[in-house]
């Protein structure tokens, strides 16, 4: 890990992006190892927690779901020696709310297919992550980071009544 924690009621912003105003955020990197990927996710347990989407929830177990696939496949296949990944977790406003998983790697080679493009699980030969979180997603994708080799993958989560569904 490379980043302070903070305390959960605390949030990280990052810069004056307007989607970005006003919502809780969290943002950390993470070394790219199964220890740094758990992390990732229990972090963002408790973050979802604190902004008032409970454990034991739909949306929380859903949110947390998402966030453990994505920095999984950071560690396995966007991995490069000496890097980190990077997590950015936020609530964002479309017509409703949403929470939003960012997970940014450097390894731009190896690219997921874009979203309903993905093998069956019967035909795949190894991980099922991506089937996972587009199951549980309202909506997925990826994109190249702009200033350096990577990719950032990111999944959206609808949130009804607050989390509390």
């Amino acid at each position: 890990m490379t980043s302070n924690i903070g305390t959960p009621s605390r949030t990280t912003q990052p810069p004056s992006h307007p989607l970005y105003l006003g919502t809780p955020s969290f943002a950390m990197q993470f070394t790219a190892t199964p220890r740094g990927a758990r992390l990732a996710r229990r972090l963002s347990a408790v973050r979802l927690d604190a902004w008032g989407i409970p454990y034991g929830t739909r949306a929380h177990e859903a949110v947390v779901l998402i966030t453990a696939e994505l920095t999984a496949n950071a560690v396995q296949h966007g991995y490069v020696s000496g890097r980190d990944f990077h997590l950015l977790l936020r609530l964002v406003e479309r017509p409703g709310t949403a929470a939003r998983v960012e997970v940014t790697d450097t390894r731009g080679e190896k690219v997921p297919p874009r979203p309903g493009k993905l093998i069956p699980a019967g035909l795949m030969e190894d991980g099922r992550g991506l089937l996972v979180v587009e199951a549980l997603a309202t909506r997925w994708g990826w994109y190249p980071r702009s200033k350096a080799p990577g990719k950032t993958v990111w999944a959206e989560y609808e949130l009804t009544g607050g989390g509390a569904d």
